[in-house]
């Protein structure tokens, strides 16, 4: 039987026992270019737990990765935390042994308001690159969002503001569902438009599927922060989180590049009084599988439908591959070409182009194989541009008024295999290229 998980409000504090709130406390104030400097909005979020939680997260792997990742990794590889306190309008990133120093006082602001240990607070940051923390800021920042700390649901949403940067809208999703015969809730918010295309593993080791990507740009990162009053335990979350981000956060790009900081945590505080899910109890794992995926996914999916200049979402699956590796390369070169993005932006079902990222792509193929076909979201009602390598008899006219529709799915079937893989993603628009140029008259606008 098919479980039932029932959308609610709340994102992070409809789980029992777990209060947010968000606030500005100018840390934008040094200067973050574009998308940031916004003026006076929220820039410091915190999220605790009325009891211990089990914890479990997910990073950046690229090599550059930001003091606040440094320090979270290895407190998310234990089994407890508490608390989590983000910042945005800098990053934290490049700023060297200062930026350690600071963002383990971060933690240890936290840890000193609520008399917990400091390993026990984890830390994000999101913004400028390079840049080091106004610090003084920051602390007063903390304390002022302690002291605002409350289970509303509008103190959730001051969390979702207070992690965005080019964002235009802030990102939550939260569900309940039964569990052993208890009703159990996962909450969510996330954050992220531009420098997408995270690629995250508990221990900064890289996927195996994903290929090596480039560090670049202005201010962007995809940050996740998810609650839930489950008892699981830390072995079987830190595995469910994994899954989960492997087909969700890991299969997203707007504009290929993988951020310093981009990072998932996942606090478990046990309050719904579950029967404690383990590796052992496959019912009760399925069902939190289940729905953590779905939280994972749908916030997944926002951020790539906020990306930056995006006018499309587009679902590439790819079907027939001799490999897991080779359906995920294929995907992934269709999903980042340049080529391919802009003829979304202009409605233009090019399938040439397409063909020419796969033909670059590591994947094996064979031309006389591929067949390219689209479709509305999620239908199995196929429009082939391509059969055999070889145009079919669909009207231009027909194919341009599929991809001239704001979300569609992208069919690829390689004929050589049983493997496929999914990319979600956008287009590239001159509203991208124009944010994120830079103003050379504008010093503020440039670097990291």
């Amino acid at each position: 039987m098919k479980m039932q998980l029932k959308e609610i409000p709340g994102s992070i504090v409809a789980p029992q026992g777990f209060l947010a709130s968000g606030i500005f406390c100018d840390i934008k104030r040094l200067g973050t270019g574009k998308g940031s400097n916004k003026g006076k909005k929220r820039d410091l979020a915190l999220i605790l737990s009325e009891v211990p939680a089990t914890v479990a997260g997910m990073f950046t792997t690229s090599q550059v990765c930001a003091a606040p990742v440094k320090i979270s990794m290895p407190r998310a590889s234990k089994a407890r935390a508490q608390a989590i306190v983000i910042n945005s309008g800098n990053a934290n990133a490049c700023t060297g042994s200062q930026g350690i120093r600071d963002a383990k006082a971060m933690t240890e602001i936290v840890a000193k308001l609520f008399r917990l240990p400091a390993e026990d607070i984890l830390v994000a940051s999101t913004g400028r690159i390079g840049v080091t923390l106004p610090m003084a800021n920051v602390k007063r920042g903390i304390q002022d969002a302690a002291g605002l700390l409350n289970t509303f649901p509008e103190n959730a949403q001051h969390a979702a503001e207070a992690i965005m940067t080019s964002d235009t809208r802030p990102k939550a999703v939260a569900v309940e569902f039964k569990l052993g015969g208890k009703t159990v809730r996962i909450g969510g918010i996330c954050k992220g438009a531009g420098m997408i295309q995270p690629g995250m593993s508990a221990t900064g080791a890289r996927p195996a599927a994903v290929p090596s990507n480039k560090f670049q740009g202005l201010h962007a990162t995809m940050l996740c922060f998810i609650t839930t009053d489950a008892a699981i335990e830390s072995k079987t979350l830190k595995a469910a989180l994994n899954e989960a981000v492997a087909n969700s956060f890991n299969r997203i790009t707007v504009d290929g590049d993988m951020s310093t900081n981009d990072t998932v945590i996942v606090l478990a505080n046990g309050m719904a009084g579950n029967t404690t899910v383990t590796s052992n109890r496959r019912a009760d794992l399925l069902a939190f599988q289940s729905a953590l995926n779905h939280v994972c996914l749908e916030l997944a999916k926002l951020i790539v439908r906020d990306g930056e200049g995006v006018t499309r979402f587009v679902t590439v699956r790819v079907n027939g591959a001799k490999s897991f590796a080779d359906a995920d390369a294929a995907a992934r070169a269709v999903a980042n070409s340049s080529l391919v993005k802009t003829s979304w932006f202009g409605g233009d079902p090019n399938w040439g182009r397409i063909l020419g990222a796969l033909g670059y792509s590591p994947a094996h193929i064979v031309e006389e194989k591929i067949d390219v076909a689209y479709s509305a979201p999620g239908s199995t009602k196929l429009l082939y541009a391509l059969k055999k390598g070889q145009p079919t008899k669909t009207s231009f006219d027909v194919l341009c008024k599929m991809v001239a529709q704001k979300e569609f799915d992208l069919h690829i079937n390689l004929n050589l295999g049983k493997s496929a893989a999914v990319m979600y993603a956008s287009d590239l628009t001159e509203e991208y290229v124009d944010f994120n140029k830079g103003d050379v008259s504008d010093p503020s606008s440039l670097g990291g």
